[in-house]
């Protein structure tokens, strides 16, 4: 699990991107294309019309790095697929994290509220149980952070897709901790039909996977993802890690690997890595004609 700014770090904005797209069409698993699960409308379902959906509040309007979700839409192109009524209607994104958030649904409310985004009821489920939330823990108020600003984006994206948070009771970290729960989570997910659209910001260094158990957990993973993927037209994306290519040799995260290394599961043939660069604009962009720049982040992993 790797922590990381909303104002600094975008892998989780491509994330939500390659989540749009997704919802915008359905591939046959046999490989030819499937009729689009989404169907357009003429109009969108909601159209923000505020001045709250155009500029970031204070005080993160003093940083060149707040963007909004119409910002967001603007820079990728996606805003012509939501002007066309593509908003992720009938598709669902299941978000898998440790933990999750006791605040989501208000501050979700509050995002919404503010960026005149359509209201959404996120629906929460935790198979495995869950533990009593202590904010003064690093790990549970790190994930917690990590799972409103997954909801968030891509609730910006696709506003209209229904939004499942998966929760584990178990933080993960590196090598085989916290996975085994992970893939149980995921297999619930399929055998209960909750979704066809994983989101992942969970990563393991390739290094800490290195021993047996590790290979083994690994097989087990692509193996499943290899199933869902090409029989029954999942789609899964993974995050590709905030450590650039110099990541942790061993579980507990005090030594770098001195060779290249790659995360998992980005690393997956079957699951789409997403990250790598950082998102610039023009002051004012929006007001006139956005530009949009995007530069090298070194933070970024590879898959």
């Amino acid at each position: 699990m790797r922590f990381k700014s909303i104002i600094q770090s975008r892998y989780s904005l491509l994330f939500a991107l390659f989540v749009l797209l997704a919802a915008c069409s359905s591939i046959n698993p046999s490989g030819g294309n499937a009729t689009p699960a989404t169907t357009p409308t003429q109009k969108p379902t909601h159209v923000p019309t505020s001045i709250t959906a155009e500029a970031c509040p204070e005080p993160l309007n003093s940083n060149s790095n707040c963007y909004t979700p119409r910002a967001f839409r603007l820079a990728y192109s996606v805003q012509a697929l939501t002007d066309q009524g593509y908003t992720g209607k009938g598709q669902t994104v299941i978000d898998i994290v440790s933990y999750g958030s006791p605040t989501l649904q208000q501050d979700m409310d509050v995002f919404d509220k503010q960026f005149g985004l359509p209201p959404i009821t996120i629906q929460v489920v935790s198979p495995l149980g869950t533990v009593p939330y202590d904010p003064n823990k690093k790990d549970m108020a790190g994930w917690a952070g990590e799972t409103e600003l997954d909801v968030q984006i891509i609730h910006a994206i696709a506003p209209d897709a229904h939004i499942v948070v998966m929760t584990s009771p178990v933080d993960e970290t590196e090598g085989t901790i916290g996975l085994p729960e992970f893939l149980k989570l995921e297999q619930y997910a399929v055998a209960h039909h909750l979704g066809q659209i994983f989101s992942q910001s969970f990563v393991a260094s390739e290094a800490t996977l290195a021993d047996s158990p590790g290979q083994k957990l690994v097989k087990t993973f692509t193996n499943f993802y290899q199933q869902i993927t090409t029989q029954q037209g999942f789609t899964v994306v993974s995050g590709s890690g905030d450590n650039g290519a110099t990541d942790w040799a061993n579980i507990a995260a005090t030594a770098l690997s001195p060779n290249p290394t790659v995360n998992f599961p980005a690393d997956v043939p079957w699951v789409t890595a997403v990250g790598g660069t950082t998102l610039h604009n023009t002051p004012d962009a929006i007001n006139r004609v956005p530009t949009y720049n995007e530069s090298a982040w070194p933070g970024s992993g590879g898959g």
